[in-house]
């Protein structure tokens, strides 16, 4: 006899309903990312100063990079994630000898990687699921006071470790 666990086979069939990325929508993607690099030559220009116009080429070429990543995940008939793709493009548009690399590289130098990131983990951070919020609902008041403690001691370690490293670097 053969028993199962059902939390098992419920997690089983979540898996079979996710969304297969080698079925996803390029074009939509693809409006997504143009959304994403706007924000992102936003947060570069009010993080270090460098105009949106002179970092255009080297957010287009990390469009471009994405796209390309996302085409391969789409339509390349094994599966890897559109990540590794996109990772696999930028690695090999970079390596120095291969044509265009140069231009790929001073283009990118442009960027700076904090305040691109900088935005993208903080909506990461904002969204919340059905999910989320029920478990906020069952966990009541008492979590606040654990997230705040949280985020306020991994702030203070953040700021202690910098402090000691500058200190120690000068």
């Amino acid at each position: 006899m053969t028993h199962t666990h059902p939390v098992a086979d419920h997690d089983a069939s979540a898996l079979l309903h996710q969304e297969d990325e080698r079925r996803i929508d390029v074009a939509r993607h693809a409006g997504l990312l143009v959304v994403a690099c706007a924000l992102g030559l936003f947060a570069n220009w009010i993080g270090t100063g460098t105009s949106p116009l002179a970092a255009l080429p080297g957010m287009a070429v990390l469009f471009a990079v994405c796209v390309v990543g996302l085409l391969m995940a789409r339509f390349i008939p094994f599966y890897l994630p559109s990540v590794a793709w996109i990772s696999l493009v930028a690695i090999l548009v970079t390596i120095p000898g291969v044509p265009g690399a140069a231009f790929v590289t001073a283009a990118v130098e442009k960027l700076n990687f904090l305040a691109l990131a900088t935005p993208a983990l903080a909506y990461a951070g904002l969204a919340l699921t059905q999910n989320e919020f029920a478990i906020a609902r069952k966990s009541g008041w008492k979590i606040v006071i654990v997230a705040v403690c949280v985020m306020l001691g991994t702030y203070l370690g953040s700021v202690v470790i910098a402090d000691l490293t500058l200190r120690l670097g000068n």
